[in-house]
């Protein structure tokens, strides 16, 4: 077959949402008939012939993203005759490469500076520069990052910025308008149009968490974290990935939605990284076959093949042969949809599941628990507490230490798993999110006032 089609995500720029515009044609008349989808004469009580006065609020909040940085590339084969010059016989060390970027981001608190955009656009960044729609350049902060499900967290200091409003993308629908606003290959802001094609989009192999709404946008390189937004303007979801023949075009594109995009960045907010939480079991999607030999009455939903002992699923009651067929009321079509709004979920928060069990409908609350996988580090706050697992005392109101890494920077200051973070320089410190902005942009000497062992005491990092 010529031209196969490919999933596409380039490393550092991805894609953009176009949807088609053709059926925006201003000689398109409306219809009455119910059969047709027709362009909406009135949206919020505004006669709406053009985009163009939704866009005017818009696409303030989406910026270009551009990154400078290095990455390990594995050095040739070396013939053995010449290995004795470059040392390491026998081994063919990672070399750094420099690299260049392109990108795209969207304004989600205009107080604190928020970005969010997509992880692969600014790993291994160096450098991250933004521009804003008004040609303002600024350089941005990583606050944190989900490789997994490829979302990225960046901070800038400026005034008069615009952000943009959250939609819940549990109420999309197949068939909605969408409109797509993002940098392709550099070119500047760029905004497209078309429909949601399809919902719930999973096991393509993109991402290790997949959700994805799917559109028939016109994605290019440079779009990857623009903005999916609805007709009044709100954001429904980050784009992030195309289906196609050598990585162009035809009209299959993903974007993250915006609820889990959300669930996510609350997270790296709190906490400078992702405490994913798990429910503690594996399965497969329900299908005629599975559905027939369990004399299911349904042909969608997540099956539940084990449940681990002592996990979240088994201390709330779910039992293999349980057919899970919604998460807090929004139905879902697979055991993947099931894995990836669970994913999006933090570790200690309650989900009620819906379950099929003897032809019966049960409802289960259930405590996640969080993903030991988790990366451990806090460097996103300070450079000094890289290494260190940080989560919120509720109970003392203050930050403990839950694991350090093996010669870390965290280890090397003197920390230890089991401290309790109460303050710096003399200020009290009541949770994760206070101990970033306390520790922002602050050089020098700092005293980290600590409980161990039930005495106070301090530790200097700077």
């Amino acid at each position: 077959m010529k031209n196969p089609a490919k999933l596409s995500k380039s490393k550092h720029s991805k894609l953009s949402l176009v949807i088609s515009a053709a059926i925006f044609s201003s000689t398109l008349a409306l219809s009455s008939a119910p059969a047709l989808a027709n362009w909406p004469a009135q949206v919020d009580g505004h006669v709406m012939p053009s985009l163009a006065p939704m866009l005017e609020h818009a696409t303030p909040a989406v910026v270009s993203i551009s990154v400078i940085g290095t990455h390990k590339v594995p050095q040739e084969n070396v013939p053995d005759a010449f290995k004795f010059f470059f040392g390491n016989k026998g081994q063919n060390q990672p070399q750094q490469r420099p690299f260049r970027g392109l990108g795209s981001g969207v304004i989600i608190d205009s107080d604190k500076g928020y970005i969010v955009t997509n992880n692969h656009v600014i790993e291994n960044a160096d450098q991250i520069m933004i521009t804003l729609k008004d040609g303002r350049q600024l350089e941005a902060k990583k606050l944190g990052s989900d490789a997994k499900s490829d979302i990225a967290l960046l901070q800038i200091e400026s005034e008069n910025i615009s952000e943009i409003k959250l939609a819940d993308s549990d109420n999309l629908r197949v068939g909605d308008f969408t409109v797509a606003i993002g940098s392709p290959f550099g070119l500047g802001q760029t905004v497209t149009s078309g429909i949601v094609s399809a919902l719930g989009r999973s096991n393509l192999n993109i991402e290790h968490y997949e959700d994805f709404i799917q559109t028939d946008a016109a994605i290019n390189s440079g779009n990857s974290g623009g903005a999916l937004v609805n007709l009044r303007g709100e954001l429904i979801g980050i784009n992030t990935a195309i289906l196609g023949p050598g990585g162009g075009n035809v009209g299959i594109g993903f974007a993250i939605p915006s609820n889990m995009m959300h669930n996510l960045i609350k997270q790296i907010i709190e906490f400078g990284e992702v405490h994913r939480g798990i429910l503690g079991v594996s399965g497969r999607s329900v299908n005629s076959e599975i559905a027939k030999a369990m004399e299911l009455n349904i042909s969608q939903g997540g099956f539940i093949e084990q449940v681990m002992p002592d996990s979240a699923a088994d201390e709330a009651g779910i039992k293999a042969g349980d057919v899970i067929i919604a998460v807090n009321g929004k139905k879902i079509k697979s055991f993947f949809e099931l894995r990836a709004k669970i994913g999006s979920i933090g570790a200690n928060k309650k989900v009620k599941l819906t379950v099929i069990r003897d032809g019966d409908d049960k409802i289960f609350t259930v405590k996640l628990k969080q993903d030991q996988s988790s990366e451990i580090t806090a460097a996103s706050i300070h450079r000094m507490l890289d290494g260190a697992q940080l989560e919120n005392d509720t109970k003392r109101k203050a930050v403990i230490i839950e694991q350090i890494a093996k010669d870390s920077p965290a280890q090397i200051a003197g920390l230890k798993a089991g401290d309790i973070i109460t303050g710096v320089n003399r200020s009290r410190i009541k949770d994760i999110a206070q101990l970033r902005d306390f520790l922002k942009d602050k050089t020098g000497v700092l005293a980290l006032n600590i409980v161990r062992d039930n005495h106070a005491q301090y530790i200097m990092i700077r």
